[in-house]
């Protein structure tokens, strides 16, 4: 029953968009996600600050205040719940990277997936993280992980590689565990052609 919510509450938020796409612009779409995540960080009383103060504060944002990083470049804010205990994805280096996550659609205000829940606790989403001089990419596998099945590609939203230049990747607790507040431009494929803002919840650990 679990699964059928959580699939039919994605599949309804992508045909509302869809259906709004129909009578509004494209400008008025990006406005109104705007307004979304505007509100949002309002209602949460979210402190935003800047890249600068960002590197001033060691890459860390303040849990206490309830700060989130915004980076200007992409849209993304980003708070660092837990940089984690082990290593830096190192420069030329590709590693396996395990993510338990919760993705929140700001414009219905609803949980439309996760596998923080008891029916997916065997479905760790899986990835393949490289680090390319400096610049992240990665992969879903296809065949253990709930992104995959839900968005039907292997692409990682490039949201969610905003944090890994300031995360140590490790096997053991405390885990790396970041919050994200998401554009459509840099997020899932459902959120990129519905152009709505997702909030995300997760934790990343070293795979084998």
């Amino acid at each position: 029953m679990k699964k059928i919510f959580y699939l039919l509450s994605l599949f309804l938020g992508v045909f509302l968009f869809a259906a709004c796409s129909d009578s509004d612009t494209y400008a008025d779409q990006l406005e109104r996600e705007t307004n979304a995540i505007n509100a949002y960080i309002t209602k949460q009383g979210i402190k935003v600050i800047s890249e600068e103060q960002f590197a001033r504060q060691n890459s860390m944002t303040n849990v206490a205040k309830n700060e989130y990083v915004l980076f200007s470049n992409t849209g993304v804010y980003m708070q660092i719940v837990s940089k984690g205990v082990g290593e830096d994805i190192k420069k030329g280096e590709t590693t396996t990277v395990l993510c338990r996550f919760s993705e929140r659609n700001l414009m219905t205000d609803s949980l439309q997936l996760t596998n923080n829940v008891l029916y997916y606790g065997g479905m760790v989403d899986k990835m393949s993280v490289t680090n390319t001089s400096g610049t992240f990419s990665a992969s879903f596998d296809s065949r253990s992980s709930l992104m995959y099945k839900a968005y039907q590609t292997t692409a990682v939203p490039n949201g969610w590689l905003a944090a890994m230049p300031y995360l140590k990747i490790g096997r053991l607790e405390p885990l790396a565990h970041v919050k994200l507040i998401v554009p459509s431009s840099q997020g899932q494929k459902a959120a990129v052609n519905g152009v709505y803002p997702c909030l995300y919840d997760l934790t990343f650990q070293r795979g084998l």
